[in-house]
């Protein structure tokens, strides 16, 4: 059936997102998900909302999620835009504020979803080679280009810029959209938005999968100057008017109102991570600083792949990359403690 495939279709190389195995008994650390519940008023709103109102459309301007984000970050609702996950605010801002003849720039690792937007949308693109540490150089991004995009923590490094250096970017870096991706942020690193009155470039995209435990209602979110949220809407209202379900509507405002309980499980997420780092380390471990809900990590004497398929044998999942300069790392997602001890066990006996 592929001769019915348009030019463009059989020109993709999709996004591979991570494993979600059917297994039972599964310690499941492999695709950055909150190991907590989500908030409970979040619950509580989504049943509440679960009613016959379903029968009609939601808002399609989402307008009580973002007047509940701009409340959070000290913002107007028309610097906020809304969508289905940070992946499709993304898509959308490839499209509307990245596409230009210049290329845009992003690390050459870093979220791999980024080079499949710029295929899927014909996108001209260069990546700079991270530092031998992996961290990012604000500096080399001093070219023409047509955008400048990477998470903050970086993924799957989860290493963080810290903000002074995202203000040189942006002083150095006028003529085009900065995107600062902070899927982590919530994780020990400071956010962006703080500067986007001060910077008419700046876009900071967030979602509601990591740190505030809902990866499975899928809202994301961005934040800028209002010229910049005026693309974003203008390529959704030609895509998908209705983005946001009424059950995830209610949800996400419910969650970005108990700001307590996010900081809470956060803080449990890092108090974890701190521990998992000097137990790796304890096992001969290498393992890079992280902010985000993850950490990546080698052994100087085991191979990654077999590490992976040695803790897939005892049910625990942790995911590799098989690409250039990190192909003996994994990435290890942070879970309950009780979940991390059990990493530990396995990996003694591993390595």
């Amino acid at each position: 059936m592929s001769r019915f495939w348009s030019k463009t279709v059989k020109e993709l190389t999709p996004y591979v997102p991570g494993e979600q195995p059917k297994l039972s008994q599964l310690i499941k650390l492999n695709t950055n998900e909150s190991p907590y519940a989500p908030s409970p008023q979040a619950l509580a709103a989504i049943t509440q909302a679960n009613n016959e109102q379903l029968r009609l459309y939601p808002d399609p301007n989402s307008d009580s999620l973002k007047q509940a984000i701009a409340k959070v970050h000290g913002l107007e609702a028309r610097q906020v835009f809304v969508g289905n996950g940070s992946d499709e605010v993304l898509a959308h801002a490839f499209l509307g504020l990245l596409k230009h003849e210049a290329p845009v720039l992003f690390p050459d690792i870093t979220y791999s979803f980024y080079p499949v937007y710029c295929n899927l949308y014909d996108i001209a693109f260069e990546t700079i080679p991270l530092r031998d540490d992996f961290s990012i150089n604000v500096q080399d991004y001093g070219r023409k280009n047509g955008g400048v995009i990477f998470p903050n923590p970086n993924a799957p490094t989860g290493r963080a810029l810290d903000l002074t250096e995202i203000k040189k970017l942006l002083d150095s870096n006028t003529e085009s959209v900065v995107v600062i991706d902070e899927a982590y942020v919530d994780f020990g690193t400071e956010s962006a938005v703080s500067l986007v009155n001060q910077y008419p470039n700046l876009l900071v995209t967030h979602t509601l999968s990591k740190s505030y435990a809902l990866a499975g209602l899928r809202v994301g979110y961005a934040v800028g100057h209002p010229d910049l949220i005026e693309a974003l809407e203008r390529v959704k209202n030609s895509f998908n008017s209705y983005p946001i379900d009424k059950l995830a509507l209610a949800g996400a405002v419910a969650a970005i109102e108990d700001q307590d309980y996010l900081h809470n499980i956060s803080q449990k997420v890092i108090t974890t991570r701190s521990q998992l780092v000097k137990d790796l380390e304890q096992l001969g471990f290498l393992t890079i600083e992280s902010k985000a809900n993850f950490v990546f990590t080698k052994h100087p004497k085991k191979d990654a792949a077999a590490i992976a398929a040695a803790l897939r044998e005892k049910h625990i999942i942790v995911r590799h990359f098989k690409l250039p300069r990190i192909d003996q790392h994994l990435r290890i997602t942070i879970g309950t403690d009780e979940q991390c001890a059990a990493l530990i066990k396995e990996l003694k006996a591993i390595v």
